[in-house]
């Protein structure tokens, strides 16, 4: 029996996370962990005497409060053995990650939870969620990335994606490292029934139009958040340490999928996106530069999944699509095939 902690539960994807392992009778207790308040949609887990789900609030990305969760006595009382770690993603916070004693807040998440899953005895396992857009690409929409591809290490990187891959490169330099289990589930664009998009960084974020490349359409790669919950549910269950592709069997232009979303995907001449990015860089204003550079905005990928398949038994079960919601009107949502 599994007893969890998992971060950023007030989010998305954290709070799917959390309905999926309340359901499942292989978690026993569950910690739920955020900087806000617990969702209205957590009170019935929280009620009772002896709620199977705690809640507290922390700032994940400063050493104190971290420090405090991990030696606090519920922490104890609870006995977690598996973290969770859920990174910040929800459509409200700035897709270019603030910065927190000198790291972007995403890189110093990572780093202090693994530095104190490392250091908790009762801790066995960490399951981390990271992203599929650390891979470097090649020209063209044919690019099939498994796990063994290599990084784009670029220096001139988009600052949105240099996070994720500080992250990834963190968390997989303990993968096989003895103690402590690490399952990495590397995601593409997550989908969720509304049409909210996250985990892109073209999409995500706040609403209007999106540039792109003038004759680019880069293909993405989809999961559904019920898939991406059901993968860590796997992988908290797995005895297997690795660095993991998780994605559904749908694939989308990057046009479509802006337009599924309400948004629209304006081409634009390369040379004016660099351009573009190099006066938002000079201005300080990086959440406009990540979305206007880097190869991401011209060639597109699928991933292969086979390796989860094998060894933690996970294969995407939702299909990501439109669907005619009560008033007639076409929204993308996610379904079970």
């Amino acid at each position: 029996m599994a007893r969890v902690l998992v971060t950023h539960a007030d989010e998305p994807m954290g709070r799917r996370v959390v309905k999926t392992l309340f359901h499942d009778p292989g978690v026993e207790a569950i910690l739920a962990v955020a900087d806000g308040p617990p969702p209205r949609s957590f009170d019935h887990f929280l009620a009772g005497t002896q709620p199977r789900v705690s809640y507290a609030r922390v700032d994940l990305a400063r050493h104190r409060p971290v420090n405090d969760l991990f030696h606090g006595s519920r922490f104890r009382s609870l006995e977690i053995d598996t973290v969770v770690h859920v990174p910040r993603h929800g459509a409200a916070s700035s897709e270019v990650a603030p910065i927190v004693s000198g790291l972007p807040e995403r890189t110093a998440e990572a780093r202090l939870v693994l530095q104190h899953a490392l250091e908790a005895a009762s801790i066995s396992s960490l399951v981390a969620v990271g992203s599929a857009f650390v891979y470097r690409l090649p020209p063209g929409n044919a690019n099939r990335l498994n796990e063994d591809c290599e990084l784009d290490l670029d220096p001139d990187v988009a600052p949105e994606i240099r996070s994720w891959i500080d992250c990834d490169m963190i968390l997989h330099g303990e993968v096989g490292g003895g103690r402590l289990r690490v399952a990495l589930l590397r995601v593409p664009t997550v989908v969720a029934a509304g049409g909210y998009v996250y985990m892109n960084p073209v999409l995500a974020g706040r609403p209007g139009p999106r540039l792109r490349a003038l004759g680019f359409d880069p293909i993405c790669a989809l999961v559904s958040d019920k898939d991406v919950a059901r993968a860590v549910q796997a992988a908290v269950h797995s005895r297997r340490s690795g660095i993991y592709n998780v994605a559904g069997g749908e694939v989308v232009p990057l046009s479509v999928l802006a337009r599924w979303t309400r948004r629209r995907s304006l081409p634009v001449p390369t040379p004016l996106l660099g351009w573009m990015a190099a006066g938002a860089r000079l201005a300080g204003n990086e959440e406009l530069r990540s979305s206007l550079d880097g190869n991401h905005l011209r060639y597109g990928f699928t991933l292969d999944t086979s390796r989860a398949e094998r060894d933690l038994g996970f294969r995407a079960s939702s299909r990501v699509g439109l669907a005619r919601a009560g008033d007639g009107s076409l929204r993308l949502e996610t379904a079970t095939a």
